[in-house]
């Protein structure tokens, strides 16, 4: 299944890839890798001097907007930014399933073709289900783990995100901005969260890509459990795909070093308090906050 509508769709989603790696304003290499599954591509930026770190963007999005919304992690690692397989990006127009372990599979593969045994891992959303299905398939891969908002670990029923599709039709006939945002809300809750990256990237979504809407599958839980690095996992109180009632508890079961963090009134789509960026980058550098959190 391609990923886009037309080659038309394709050029204009990879236009607005560009600029907003432009408007990250520092050097970005492309890189190229082979895997089993297809020719995958990296963004390669940061602190080149810092420490190697894996980075999965979220399903029907890109590695681009991602990586704006992730500057926080720019100065302290040596980030390669991945196109996941499938979506939108540079990669080979692929499709995995999410509901068994080809992602992981995939993913393990591009950490053995950028020449590393191991790597630290971040990823968000559809690129936590990724991460998730990571640990499970290759545990030694990953050194540490962190998991935003993620799919794989207790997935919220469908129809939890169902009412959104009434102002998405009525964006999709009418192409009015402010359905565009409606939409939006479901997942943000508060009109300060969506900028106007977010608007660009969402409409992009709509317009010009084939919108995947299955996210990676709950991971088995003794899969998981042969992984013994650790891991923070980051969850909103009101986030309609994957809430943080669901998540973390389960989180905390089947993960044995497990962090955990509830971001309160927030929903899928929210600005990371500086608190916890704070959290994840010391705890990607080797330390450890005692307890779990409430923000």
């Amino acid at each position: 299944m391609a990923t886009y509508h037309s080659e038309e769709a394709k050029a204009r989603s990879l236009a607005l890839y560009d600029k907003q790696i432009a408007k990250l304003n520092m050097p970005c290499s492309d890189i190229y890798v082979e895997t089993s599954f297809g020719k995958t591509h990296l963004i390669e930026t940061g602190n080149r001097n810092g420490k190697p770190l894996l980075v999965f963007h979220g399903g029907n999005s890109t590695t681009a907007y991602n990586l704006l919304i992730s500057r926080f992690l720019l100065d302290d690692f040596h980030v390669y930014a991945v196109d996941t397989i499938g979506h939108p990006g540079k990669s080979a127009e692929v499709d995995l399933s999410p509901r068994d372990y080809d992602y992981g599979k995939w993913a393990s593969e591009v950490i053995a073709a950028l020449g590393h045994g191991k790597m630290l891992c971040y990823g968000g959303s559809f690129g936590g289900g990724i991460l998730a299905k990571l640990m499970c398939y290759a545990p030694d891969k990953v050194e540490r783990a962190v998991l935003l908002v993620p799919s794989g670990i207790n997935n919220a029923l469908p129809i939890s995100s169902a009412k959104m599709m009434i102002p998405l039709i009525q964006y999709r006939v009418t192409k009015q901005e402010k359905y565009l945002i409606d939409t939006a809300l479901f997942m943000a809750l508060h009109r300060n969260v969506i900028d106007e990256d977010t608007l660009d990237i969402l409409r992009d979504s709509f317009e010009n890509v084939k919108t995947k809407v299955g996210m990676p599958s709950n991971v088995d839980a003794e899969r998981m459990r042969k992984y013994q690095s650790p891991a923070l996992v980051i969850a909103c109180e009101k986030d309609c795909l994957f809430p943080a009632n669901k998540v973390l508890p389960r989180a905390k079961q089947i993960i044995s070093d497990c962090q955990t963090v509830e971001l309160k009134d927030c929903g899928h789509m929210h600005i990371l308090p500086e608190k916890e960026k704070a959290r994840i980058i010391t705890f990607l550098k080797g330390g450890k906050e005692p307890g779990n959190g409430n923000i």
